[in-house]
């Protein structure tokens, strides 16, 4: 840190030490929630499109749908569909209107599991955010959404020629 504070200073040295603590974070609560899901849902991506088709109460959910709710690649979901499908939690078939989409919904087996992942799930999670008000969660929720905006636009344009 030292040769940081040589070389950065004020807000910069500050803006570094969140960076450093925010991926601290995220990868301590990527390996907690992994290890969540691990006897049930498998993944916390995969956690995410169960949840979204179980919300949907058997309406069934386009792929598309799933692809901007989670904020990825079409080829991302689909390979997440792909073994979701393969251990017969979800099955996607062709929307009658529209035959260039694929409509997911659950299996009576994707049910069960998302459910055991949502009841086994809540205690732990629940305790994790205790040290946090209910104002402090939404504020942290907001400040994250605008950080990631923020690197996004960095992502986008890296010299910020806009």
């Amino acid at each position: 840190m030292e040769a940081l504070r040589k070389r950065f200073t004020g807000q910069d040295l500050s803006a570094l030490d969140v960076v450093f603590a925010l991926r601290m974070t995220a990868q301590q609560l990527d390996n907690t929630v992994t290890e969540w899901m691990a006897g049930t849902a498998g993944t916390p991506a995969r956690f995410q499109i169960l949840v979204l088709l179980w919300a949907s109460e058997a309406s069934g959910v386009p792929h598309k749908e799933i692809v901007k709710a989670l904020e990825v690649t079409r080829a991302t979901v689909s390979g997440l569909m792909t073994g979701l499908e393969r251990d017969g939690l979800v099955k996607s078939t062709v929307d009658r209107d529209d035959r260039r989409n694929l409509i997911a919904n659950l299996t009576s087996k994707g049910l069960a599991i998302v459910e055991k992942a949502i009841d086994s799930n809540a205690t732990p999670m629940r305790a994790a955010l205790a040290p946090l008000s209910a104002n402090e969660l939404k504020t942290l929720k907001l400040l994250l959404q605008r950080l990631r905006q923020g690197f996004i636009a960095v992502r986008e344009d890296p010299h910020g020629k806009r």
